[in-house]
């Protein structure tokens, strides 16, 4: 199956998300981030060593480094998906530790979108439905969730593709359906490990043509893990983590 991209141009009726970002503090910060696993009694394995990182309305960081350097690690800290040993993680400004996991939860549903290296779509779904989902775990009337996400389908070039399962579209469409779930609801930064890890490099580049440009149109923040330097060197900042510390070059 071709991964061939169609050119993706603005829509009419895309989804407008009401931005009041504009003079607010950073979008997603944390500050001194520190992660030690424990394996057997108190043997401590650690990944880093105070973090910090501030990302603002509408900015693109790309985070690259080597293999175990603690990428995945910082992501899912950032994400509320795990907590760190020590120090803070902010989300519009509300300190992720302060509050207990539901909350959290409501607070990464509400602002948080995930794109990950390998698609995570529901197998037995249309893509309409993979996109709506979020949409319906929120309780959203069904009629309006599936307008929504057909229409950020059409906004990632996929208007053509609504009815078909992920078995039937290729790498570089089911990719752009997943980015399409995570920004269905409007998140005001998407979080995305290797998105483009597992396509060859000419789907990959169109991939993360696409990533900028919904950066750019909708102000959504995006920090990219990626090995790819590449595409790296076209997002507004690279970060290195290198050793658990972010490293300037190199």
């Amino acid at each position: 199956m071709s991964d061939s991209l169609p050119e993706v141009k603005p829509l009419e009726n895309v989804i407008l998300c009401a931005d009041s970002r504009g003079n607010s503090p950073a979008i997603l910060e944390c500050r001194g981030l520190v992660k030690t696993y424990r394996q057997g009694g108190d043997t401590g394995v650690p990944v880093l060593f105070g973090v910090d990182l501030k990302v603002d309305a509408g900015e693109c960081v790309a985070i690259v480094g080597a293999s175990g350097s603690g990428k995945s690690t910082l992501l899912h800290l950032l994400g509320g998906l795990d907590s760190a040993s020590e120090g803070k993680v902010f989300l519009m400004g509300r300190d992720l530790s302060s509050i207990g996991e539901n909350g959290r939860g409501e607070l990464r549903n509400a602002h948080l979108g995930f794109v990950y290296q390998f698609h995570h779509l529901l197998p037995e779904f249309s893509a309409l439905e993979n996109v709506a989902m979020p949409l319906y775990i929120r309780r959203m009337a069904r009629a309006e969730a599936n307008r929504r996400a057909a229409a950020m389908l059409g906004e990632v070039g996929l208007s053509h593709r609504l009815n078909h399962l992920p078995s039937e579209l290729s790498g570089g469409e089911r990719q752009r359906a997943a980015i399409a779930r995570a920004l269905v609801t409007c998140p005001a930064c998407v979080l995305a490990d290797e998105p483009t890890g597992n396509l060859d490099r000419q789907t990959a580049k169109k991939v993360f043509d696409l990533i900028l440009e919904l950066n750019r149109s909708r102000r959504t923040g995006f920090i990219v893990v990626t090995h790819d330097m590449n595409l790296a060197a076209r997002a507004d900042r690279i970060l290195h983590l290198r050793d658990g510390v972010f490293q300037a070059g190199t």
